[in-house]
């Protein structure tokens, strides 16, 4: 590579930390440190490179507004499917005569025991089913569903 007449040579001291980050830049581009080094200093030079990092500020915080809108999704999820259910169960199970209600107590351990096994093992599997519940359902969808039960 033949050095062009009108650059000029520049000596800086970098970290160490800093020099491996640009040597490894510099190999997975296949292009040479200086080269590296010098779009950077002209980035960083460059009048619009506050718009630039503003943009790049923008994009990541709407990455992070979306992930914080799917689990807010998935919250509500979870909370309206346990009140779904626990609405269910109740309406539709009966209560215990006492003798039986002593039996079922002396049961909760082991029973509880299996439920939470059963729940382990379907995490493990997937998908879940916040994945089996489409994001295009709208509002006025889930209100006409959630009314019917």
């Amino acid at each position: 590579m033949t050095k062009s007449p009108c650059k000029q040579r520049l000596s800086v001291y970098l970290e160490p930390a800093v020099m491996k980050r640009l040597v490894e830049h510099a190999a997975r581009r296949d292009q040479s440190r200086s080269l590296i080094a010098e779009a950077a200093i002209e980035s960083f030079l460059s009048p619009d490179a506050a718009e630039r990092q503003e943009a790049a500020f923008t994009k990541r915080l709407d990455q992070i507004d979306r992930r914080i809108a799917r689990l807010e999704r998935d919250v509500g999820i979870s909370v309206e499917t346990l009140a779904v259910f626990v609405r269910f169960w109740l309406s539709t199970t009966p209560a215990l005569p006492e003798p039986a209600a002593q039996a079922a107590r002396a049961k909760t351990g082991e029973r509880y025991e299996a439920f939470v096994t059963a729940l382990g093992r379907r995490l493990a599997k997937g998908p879940q089913l916040r994945q089996e519940i489409s994001e295009d359902v709208g509002v006025a969808d889930y209100s006409a569903k959630h009314n019917q039960l």
